[in-house]
């Protein structure tokens, strides 16, 4: 309460310019010299390194934070990171005090992936960038995505009818990330992958790096960098082959994307579509973004990777959870069939579908991607009640602040229901940062609409297709990560085609009134079905000619 008076008194002050600014900026020195004074010292987590590296690390990281709470310190070998599963904490580091942290040891670990690109990028390259690329992603530009998301969609449909005819099981999760590489190849780079139908490459490229940027980030050692020792593991040999088929993939496209843009005679201007290729890629090269062409590679590394990964496993663990909760996918299921019938899906429709939002919000509150952010104080903070030094290494973990028992009602129940269908998108508050689907603060995903309807396409498509079951024999389905949560072996379920209820046309009848055995006159209006007694007490009389006796 003292903090958010404070708070209220240096809004109020700052009103009387430069006098009311420097009172301001004095009282928020004496608050911060006060939270220094008053800091305790954090809680340590000690144990077997074995606990956090034998499993998905956020998972033991959740077990911590029931026994130390909100904030504390993991330390093992040289290593220390300070663990936040406070969303005032979160919210000071992601939002409020935002510049006094970096993406540090995640843009370390990804720099070998993405270089400079929009996610491991820090200070101006970063702003500079983002002032590029999220004009790109205007309601034109997404509008026109909409069409691409449901021909996609109906493409993995297709497949799925073969399977279903054939009564063979699929494994859903590599089908999902076949789906989403798809449609960020024509979304970015205009780029037909067709992974469904065609087994590039490009997909295990890509959990190549993803799995060893994981892993680079709690070695010991970072003998990769060393590049006699680097060349002896077959694994650093993978990874950069892996890493040249993506660069040689993403150049070419550079290449041929040049040359249209060059060919064309067109204005620019803030809704630039290009019809023949509406990608991200093109509008960035006809905007004149004066951009060198490694930066470029590495914004289109960062979406490619990022933009595909996510979404499918969003994907996956959502249908993980409708195969448990078939009373969450016949709710769905109606929803469905009432707002599209046969069509595909439109940017009208994103409003309507509301109740498949809220289960797609629901799923990424249970399975976060990424299950965890990371940021470096760029100086000496507090954090609640415990003082940083500079260059602190800060894991946020969104699984934590999702799974928490003291800010939700039945935690790890699955329940779309505690997300009201005719209220805000749980994705768009901004002030409570115990959700974080897509991060919170200026760094705030700046896809996340273009990945919330992607994802609630691709659902509802296939939700009104298909019966999805898991498959009885199949391993339990187990988690482990890469830069997202993915099954350990795969989700394999039974598919089967739906058989949708036949829609009954309701007739125009007009009121009729009606006398039963016991002599009670009733209404029975024809469009709901309902009755009414018209003589509670029965009453004498004979009906006159627009009266029909129920009974003959």
């Amino acid at each position: 309460m003292f903090r958010l008076n404070l708070w209220k008194i240096r809004r109020f002050l700052v009103k009387f310019g430069g006098i009311g600014r420097a009172f301001a900026k004095s009282i928020a020195v004496a608050e911060w010299k006060w939270r220094i004074r008053r800091a305790y010292k954090m809680p340590e987590a000690t144990g077997d390194i074995r606990a956090v590296v034998g499993e998905p690390f956020f998972v033991p990281l959740y077990k911590l934070f029931l026994s130390y709470g909100g904030v504390f310190r993991l330390k093992f070998g040289p290593k220390s990171f300070v663990i936040v599963s406070d969303p005032l904490v979160a919210k000071h580091i992601l939002k409020d005090n935002s510049k006094s942290y970096s993406k540090g040891i995640l843009a370390e670990i990804l720099e070998f992936v993405m270089g400079k690109g929009l996610i491991p990028a820090d200070g101006e390259i970063w702003r500079v960038r983002r002032r590029a690329i999220v004009p790109a992603l205007h309601r034109k530009y997404v509008v026109a995505m909409l069409d691409l998301f449901g021909r996609a969609a109906d493409n993995l449909c297709k497949k799925l009818d073969t399977a279903a005819n054939d009564g063979e099981d699929v494994e859903m999760e590599s089908l999902f990330s076949r789906l989403t590489l798809d449609i960020i190849g024509k979304a970015v780079f205009n780029y037909e992958f067709d992974s469904l139908s065609n087994d590039t490459g490009i997909i295990e490229a890509v959990y190549d790096v993803l799995r060893e940027a994981e892993a680079r980030s709690t070695a010991l050692i970072p003998y990769w960098n060393i590049p006699i020792v680097k060349d002896l593991f077959p694994r650093q040999r993978k990874v950069s082959a892996s890493l040249k088929l993506i660069n040689e993939i993403l150049d070419d496209l550079i290449n041929i994307c040049k040359r249209m843009v060059e060919e064309e005679n067109v204005q620019f201007h803030e809704e630039y579509v290009n019809e023949r290729d509406p990608s991200i890629l093109h509008f960035l090269l006809a905007s004149g973004d004066d951009v060198s062409s490694k930066q470029l590679r590495d914004d289109l590394m960062t979406m490619l990777i990022a933009g595909h990964e996510t979404s499918a496993a969003v994907l996956t663990w959502a249908f993980f959870l409708l195969a448990q909760n078939p009373e969450v996918t016949m709710k769905l299921q109606m929803e469905v069939d009432s707002v599209l019938g046969d069509r595909l899906p439109t940017i009208e429709d994103m409003k309507n579908l509301k109740y498949t939002t809220r289960v797609i919000n629901e799923a990424l509150r249970l399975y976060p991607q990424p299950p965890v952010l990371i940021r470096r104080s760029l100086g000496n903070d507090v954090l609640g009640q415990y003082h940083i030094k500079k260059d602190e290494d800060i894991f946020i973990s969104v699984w934590n602040l999702h799974r928490s028992p003291h800010y939700w009602a039945d935690a790890d129940q699955f329940k779309p229901e505690r997300w009201p269908v005719n209220g805000p998108n749980p994705n768009e508050n901004t002030e409570n940062f115990s959700y974080l689907p897509f991060g919170g603060g200026p760094r705030k995903c700046v896809g996340d609409m273009f990945a919330t309807f992607e994802i609630v396409t691709a659902t509802a498509m296939l939700i009104r297709r298909f019966n999805f079951e898991l498959s009885v024999g199949a391993p339990p389905v187990g988690m482990t990560t890469g830069a997202t949560i993915h099954t350990t072996e795969g989700l394999k379920m039974t598919v089967t085609h739906r058989i949708r209820p036949p829609v009954i046309p309701v007739m125009q009848v007009p009121m009729l009134t009606v006398v039963d055995e016991s002599g009670l006159i009733k209404s029975y209006n024809a469009s709901n079905g309902s009755v009414t007694v018209l003589n509670p007490a029965i009453q004498e009389g004979k009906l006159n000619q627009n009266e029909i006796n129920i009974n003959e």
